[in-house]
């Protein structure tokens, strides 16, 4: 007979699945954003048929309020909402809009026009509210099991802009010389996008609920009060029957309120963390960092090292002398990052491209390792129903960050006078 902790469950250290776990995270987390990555990657696919749309600044000006938007409702009724429901619907739109982009431009034989942009900036919409259901309710539903699987989450993200990159570049390289070659690498690539929409959508229903260790943690939320987890539990053969005397004391939890207060720190690192990241990519590296021996492929480049730097740094956390765990010093890293606004802006002006790469990467590299200190060194003692909510408000906060960046990101436009 398998140990038995304190609840009456089986002890995770005699349940198998930790590391299948960890891989099937990866790949949900790369689900998260490879179609919102597949769009900054191809970036210069829309410029060459949208040059004056600025197409990288508007579509994520159009992608970050649906997806704010989206997450602060699902935040103010995140204690009620199914999480199996939720992060299916999430990867299933993911799915058809990455899908109508492929639609779109076959339809219209990879032509402009104002009608076909106005198209895809109604899919990136939906890009956003995709994210908000999944990356909310995947981050919620891992809090309350293993840091390992919150990393290999956030290291899946990373790795999607990493393998959209690579992607793009090897599908360049291929067609670059051909007829209409930067088009047939776009519909290749967003082929193979909608192809790992659809592997998540599989290894959520199908898999991951069914890991003995996964289920070993939702069966223990469930004690602990959280409604969120009864689909999920339900779908692998587990019914939790509620019992009157103890009904009332475990569904006592703090409130968002409260939580927020306790972990204002944590919220505050994550929003400056990427209202810079985002103040700088992805619009300033395709409209404002000039010409250089690259040519086409520097933007291209450019992106790439951002997003390999990124997943390298939500790996750097493993090494324990490297990681920040100390709530001033996350504090202090993250509002260092900002000296890199004067950085990039007089290496634009004045450095070549070998410097501009260094610094994108090293924004990279900073952002992944930050951002995986910050949501695995976040308090614990507190129960499923509140690491759940925790997960979620730290989200918001995130997103938020997001938003605020690509708004400033248009100060770069107003300051060289390309409106």
């Amino acid at each position: 007979m398998a140990n038995l902790d304190s609840d009456g469950v089986p002890s995770p250290r005699k349940l198998e699945g930790k590391y299948k776990a960890m891989v099937v995270c990866w790949f949900l987390g790369l689900g998260t954003h490879v179609s919102w990555n597949s769009m900054l990657t191809i970036g210069d696919y829309y410029y060459n048929l949208f040059p004056s749309y600025h197409p990288a600044r508007v579509l994520t000006l159009v992608y970050q309020p649906f997806a704010l938007g989206t997450m602060l409702i699902l935040l103010y009724n995140e204690a009620k909402i199914d999480t199996r429901k939720r992060n299916l619907m999430g990867y299933i739109i993911f799915f058809l809009s990455t899908l109508g982009l492929l639609v779109l431009d076959l339809g219209s034989s990879g032509k402009g026009g104002i009608g076909n942009y106005i198209g895809i900036c109604i899919f990136v919409a939906a890009f956003g509210v995709a994210n908000a259901h999944v990356q909310g309710g995947m981050a919620g539903d891992l809090s309350f099991m293993l840091p390992e699987f919150v990393q290999s989450f956030f290291a899946g993200m990373a790795a999607s802009g990493a393998l959209t990159s690579g992607l793009r570049m090897t599908t360049k390289a291929a067609f670059d010389k051909s007829n209409n070659g930067l088009r047939k690498g776009v519909m290749l690539f967003l082929a193979i996008s909608t192809f790992f929409q659809f592997l998540c959508i599989f290894l959520y229903a199908f898999i991951f609920g069914q890991l003995p260790i996964v289920k070993y943690y939702r069966t223990k939320a469930a004690s602990e009060g959280s409604i969120t987890v009864s689909a999920d539990l339900a779908a692998a053969g587990i019914h939790i029957e509620e019992t009157a005397s103890n009904d009332i004391a475990k569904h006592e939890r703090l409130s968002n309120k409260q939580l927020l207060y306790q972990n204002l720190d944590y919220g505050l690192d994550l929003y400056l963390i990427y209202v810079l990241t985002l103040s700088i990519f992805p619009g300033f590296l395709f409209e404002n960092t000039g010409s250089h021996q690259l040519g086409s492929w520097y933007p291209v480049v450019l992106v790439a090292m951002y997003n390999m730097l990124d997943l390298i740094g939500q790996y750097t956390p493993l090494i324990n002398s490297i990681k920040l765990e100390s709530r001033k010093g996350l504090l202090i890293a993250s509002l260092s990052r900002f000296l890199l606004i004067p950085a990039f802006y007089f290496t634009a002006k004045y450095g070549n491209q070998g410097w501009m790469i260094l610094l994108v990467s090293f924004l990279g590299l900073t952002n992944g390792h930050l951002t995986v200190c910050v949501l695995t060194a976040d308090p614990k003692g507190y129960k499923a129903p509140e690491q759940n909510a925790l997960g979620n408000l730290l989200v918001l906060f995130l997103l938020g960050g997001v938003f605020s960046g690509v708004a400033l990101d248009w100060l770069w436009i107003i300051g060289n006078g390309k409106f």
